[in-house]
C-alpha cells in the first residue's frame, strides 16, 4: 500500500505562490480599490447614522469597521480568485498571457488548465458560502453570472462597450459586497442591512459609470496581446490616438461630477483633480506600454479619491 508523503515547506510555498499569482494583477484594480470603498463608504455611512437623530439604522462605529477589515479583505479575494482562474484558463488568455503577463500560473507551466478548472468548480461554491455567512450572497452571485459571462460567453471580448459595462458592474458588485461585510451583514437584519445599502443605492450607479467611461486606461498598456486574440478593445476600435483623448476628457468630468454630486467642500475637489490631471497628461503624452502600465496604477489611485469623497463629506458637516 503506497504511503502518501506530506508536502515539503518548499512544495506548499510552489502551490500557494501558484493560487496567489491568479490574483497577482488585481489586487491593486479589484482587492485594493474595493476594500477602500468599502472601509470609506461604511466609515461615511456609520457617521451619517450617528449625526442623524431620526435614523433607525444599525450601523457599527468607524473602530468596528476598521476591525473588520480583514474579513473584507478575505470576502473581496475569495469572489476574485475562481473568477481569474475562469478569467485565466480560457484558451485565448492562455495565449494572451504568453505575450502580456509569461508568469501567470498557467502559462509559467505551474499548473495545467484542466486543473484549474477543477480548483475553480470547487472555489466558486465556496466563494458563495462564505459569502452568505458574511451577508454579501447578493453582490456574490452577481459576480458568478458576471463571470460567466464575462469569461464564458465571451463578454469581455465582442464589445467594447459590453465589456466597459461588465467591468463597471463588477466594480459595484465587489464595492459594494465588501461594504456589506464592513457594516456586519449577516449579523444585522436583512431589512436593516439592505436599506444601508439603498442609502448609497445612487453613489454605487455612479461609480458604475465612472469604471464604464473610464476603465479603457487598462486596455491601454495591452493592446499587443489584445491584438493578438481578437479581443475588441476601446483602443484597438477606434484607434490608440482616440481612445486617450476619451480617458482624458472623461476622467477630467468626473473630477469635478463627483465632488460636485456630494456637494464636497473645496478640499473634496483637490486629490481627484490632482490625479486626474496627471492621469490625463500621461495618457495623452507619454505613449508607450511602460507608461501606459503606469498611468493605469494611478487610475486605480484615483478611483480610491473618488471613494473617499463621501467620508469628506460627511467629515465637513460635523466640522
Amino acid at each position: 500500500m503506497a504511503v502518501l508523503e506530506r508536502p515539503s515547506a518548499q512544495q506548499l510555498a510552489f502551490h500557494v505562490k501558484s493560487v496567489w499569482l491568479f490574483t497577482y494583477s488585481d489586487l491593486k484594480t479589484i482587492v485594493f480599490t474595493s476594500t477602500c470603498s468599502a472601509l470609506l463608504n461604511a466609515t461615511a455611512l456609520s457617521l451619517e447614522n450617528k449625526d442623524a437623530r431620526s435614523s433607525t439604522l444599525n450601523i457599527p462605529g468607524p473602530g468596528r469597521i476598521l476591525e473588520r477589515t480583514p474579513l473584507v479583505l478575505f470576502w473581496v479575494w475569495i469572489n476574485l480568485l475562481p473568477f481569474n482562474i475562469d478569467n485565466q484558463r480560457q484558451p485565448q488568455s492562455i495565449e494572451e498571457d504568453s505575450m502580456n503577463k509569461p508568469w501567470r500560473t498557467i502559462p509559467s507551466r505551474r499548473l495545467s488548465a484542466g486543473t484549474a478548472t477543477i480548483m475553480m468548480y470547487i472555489l466558486y461554491p465556496i466563494a458563495v458560502i462564505i459569502s452568505f455567512f458574511l451577508g454579501a450572497i447578493t453582490q456574490c452571485l452577481a459576480l458568478v453570472v458576471l463571470g460567466v459571462w464575462y469569461n464564458d460567453l465571451r463578454g469581455s471580448d465582442g464589445n467594447p462597450l459590453l465589456r466597459n459595462m461588465i467591468n463597471g458592474c463588477g466594480f459595484v458588485c465587489f464595492s459594494s459586497g465588501a461594504m456589506q461585510v464592513a457594516i456586519g451583514g449577516f449579523r444585522i437584519e436583512a431589512r436593516v442591512s439592505e436599506s444601508a445599502l439603498k442609502v448609497y443605492g445612487w453613489w454605487f450607479f455612479v461609480i458604475a459609470c465612472v469604471v464604464f467611461s473610464t476603465v479603457e486606461t487598462q486596455d491601454m498598456p495591452d493592446q499587443r496581446g489584445d491584438a493578438a486574440r481578437g479581443r475588441k478593445t476601446i483602443p484597438l476600435v477606434v484607434g490608440d490616438g482616440p481612445a486617450r483623448w476619451i480617458i482624458a476628457v472623461t476622467v477630467s468630468i468626473w473630477c469635478f461630477l463627483t465632488p460636485w454630486l456630494w456637494d464636497c467642500p473645496r478640499s473634496g475637489y483637490v486629490t481627484p483633480l490632482l490625479l486626474g490631471a496627471t492621469i490625463a497628461v500621461r495618457t495623452l503624452w507619454k505613449r508607450n506600454e511602460k507608461a501606459d502600465k503606469l498611468t493605469f496604477r494611478l487610475w486605480n489611485v484615483w478611483l480610491v479619491s473618488i471613494y473617499l469623497l463621501p467620508l469628506i463629506k460627511a467629515l465637513s458637516i460635523r466640522t
